[in-house]
């Protein structure tokens, strides 16, 4: 059994995704991050960047708990243990990591920073706009591109898929029309038919917030309040 930390946004939905396909058994454990759950004391004990998703996998290595975070790590972990998803051999396996690392490092990031600015920021910035929206058109175009010659990202369908495909479902807040991307818009669709991915993104999906967050919900998000968790209160120096 696997415990999933999760709440339905794009990082979070990737682990469902991957469990589903994988057919690996587990129940979710919700982490309301707009409450401010992901920083109590026992989510941290799983995750201390106080990040979703994560996992503790009850038969772990050694027929120990295993706890894991950083969805790029819990994506490699869960395809080793299946067996599923990610290539034996040495040229392919590198190649769904290669691509799987253009996620975690480029469409992540440069999709949240430009879907930040467009949506949460208290007052459009019109350089974070352009400079992030700029990079998440030029992302689009790589993917285009290796679409064209690729059925999926790295060949055959992969984590790497699983990792950057649910970053594509929220595209309204980016304001990108797929329609100028053929060949991820062909991928898209392709991996949004598979059942397992349907059932994985549909998890909590009822409570699924993104743009336009109350004040209770921006605090929890992007507060200063979040700078301090965990640290000890600074002391005044006596004079």
């Amino acid at each position: 059994m696997i415990d999933l930390y999760y709440w339905p946004t794009p990082n979070g939905h990737k682990i469902p995704i991957m469990l589903e396909e994988c057919g690996l058994e587990y129940r979710v454990k919700p982490v309301n991050m707009l409450e401010g759950e992901q920083f109590k004391p026992a989510f941290l004990k799983v995750n201390p960047n106080n990040k979703i998703p994560a996992i503790v996998d009850r038969k772990g290595p050694g027929g120990r708990p295993f706890a894991l975070f950083e969805s790029g790590a819990i994506l490699q972990y869960l395809a080793e243990k299946s067996g599923k998803l990610m290539p034996r051999d040495t040229r392919r396996r590198y190649t769904v990591i290669q691509w799987l690392t253009f996620q975690v490092a480029n469409v992540g990031p440069m999709f949240g920073q430009c879907g930040h600015f467009l949506g949460y920021a208290p007052r459009k910035i019109p350089y974070a706009i352009e400079r992030y929206r700029n990079e998440t058109l030029r992302l689009y175009g790589v993917m285009d591109r290796q679409l064209g010659r690729e059925e999926y990202l790295a060949g055959k369908y992969s984590i790497a898929d699983i990792a950057t495909w649910p970053w594509m479902r929220v595209r309204w807040l980016h304001k990108v029309d797929l329609d100028e991307f053929p060949n991820v818009k062909r991928w898209y669709e392709a991996i949004g038919a598979r059942p397992a991915v349907q059932r994985g993104v549909a998890l909590l999906e009822d409570r699924m917030k993104i743009g336009n967050p109350d004040e209770k919900a921006r605090e929890a998000l992007f507060g200063q309040s979040q700078l301090t968790q965990g640290r000890p209160a600074r002391r005044s120096k006596a004079r």
